[in-house]
């Protein structure tokens, strides 16, 4: 395809829902990562968090419980903490 090419249908309709889901996936991920924050303090102590396995979780980490779509379980997670 050269780059003067128009785009299929069919191919900007893949590309639209593959960014709406990284999208989705991002507003998550930042969802949560805001709440570990106001935990936590500050950004870098909240971004170790995330990446650090938790056994509440399956033994995976925050971030791949979002990348998963588990926001909700991890959001009550997290605000379980806050107690």
């Amino acid at each position: 395809m050269e780059s003067n090419d128009p785009i299929k249908p069919d191919a900007f309709a893949a590309l639209k829902e593959r960014f709406g889901q990284q999208s989705r996936k991002a507003q998550a991920y930042y969802t949560v990562m805001h709440e570990v924050r106001g935990i936590l303090g500050s950004d870098d102590a909240a971004s170790a968090w995330m990446d650090e396995p938790r056994e509440a979780l399956g033994d995976k980490s925050a971030a791949q419980a979002v990348g998963e779509g588990r926001e909700d379980e991890v959001l009550a997670f997290v605000r379980s903490l806050k107690k």
